[in-house]
């Protein structure tokens, strides 16, 4: 199956120049100072430790300071359940897991939370999970990390701070609904529930769409990573944090030409 999808199902054409790509948006979030690299998952395609090494080395100095890196695996990530087994995500991205607030974790180490400076935190949620057929590519939180979620809070470290939390999967698409039963996050309303209002944010991955719900008096905003290296679909969302809040958000394209 995996290598159907990548030969006929065109996965390696559409992440040919992946890592260059990945490279040049690094290189922007250095240039223009941004005070955080949040990575919403899937850094593989079949989650092999080559693969899981080439991630690693082109994100370089970054990717070693949990001060200015956050990452979840995504479901690529755990395509086997020997990579999941064997934890092969952690093996080279455990060092980010760590959490300011780890009497909040419930399952390993999520929910993890980052804080950054005085004004936002970022929490990381697993969703995404080894799936036992072919074809099924749907998330779950869990009841567990849901209720460490809801417990971190209202810790008053928090309560003043944007919030932006990533889990991989959907928990709404483009359109605003929920995605398919077999595509999507299960417990999405649940978590939506703990996030009401514009103070918050869900960081997402897995549709390959890039887009921004805003947030109403009840929901967060809702922000898709889309596929950031993916052949004609280069780009990333910079968000902008201020006075406790969400002041913006914006797509950036890098720069994709050939160095001189």
């Amino acid at each position: 199956m995996a290598m159907f999808e990548l030969t006929v199902g065109g996965r390696a054409r559409a992440y040919r120049d992946a890592v260059p790509t990945l490279s040049r948006i690094v290189a922007d979030v250095e240039r223009h100072g941004a005070s955080r690299l949040l990575i919403s998952g899937d850094l593989t395609a079949y989650a092999t430790d080559a693969e899981f090494r080439v991630v690693r080395e082109t994100l370089g100095a970054i990717a070693d300071d949990r001060s200015r890196c956050s990452i979840i695996p995504g479901n690529h990530d755990l395509f086997t359940p020997n990579a999941a087994k064997t934890h092969r995500f952690e093996q080279h991205f455990g060092h980010l897991l760590t959490s300011d607030m780890p009497e909040y974790r419930r399952e390993g180490v999520f929910p993890f939370v980052h804080l950054v400076d005085d004004e936002a935190a970022v929490v990381g949620l697993l969703s995404a999970r080894p799936m036992l057929m072919p074809g099924m590519a749907y998330g779950s939180i869990g009841a567990a990390q849901l209720a460490g979620l809801r417990d971190l809070l209202d810790d008053p470290r928090m309560r003043h701070r944007a919030t932006l939390v990533m889990v991989h999967h959907a928990p709404r698409t483009e359109t605003g609904r929920p995605d398919s039963r077999m595509h999507g996050l299960v417990d999405a309303d649940a978590l939506l529930r703990l996030l009401p209002g514009p103070r918050f944010a869900v960081l997402h991955g897995h549709l390959h769409q890039r887009f921004h719900l805003g947030a109403t008096a009840a929901t967060p905003h809702m922000f898709c990573a889309g596929s950031s290296t993916q052949h004609g679909r280069e780009g990333y969302w910079v968000i902008e944090v201020a006075d406790g809040a969400i002041r913006g958000a914006a797509v950036h394209v890098p720069d994709l030409s050939p160095a001189c």
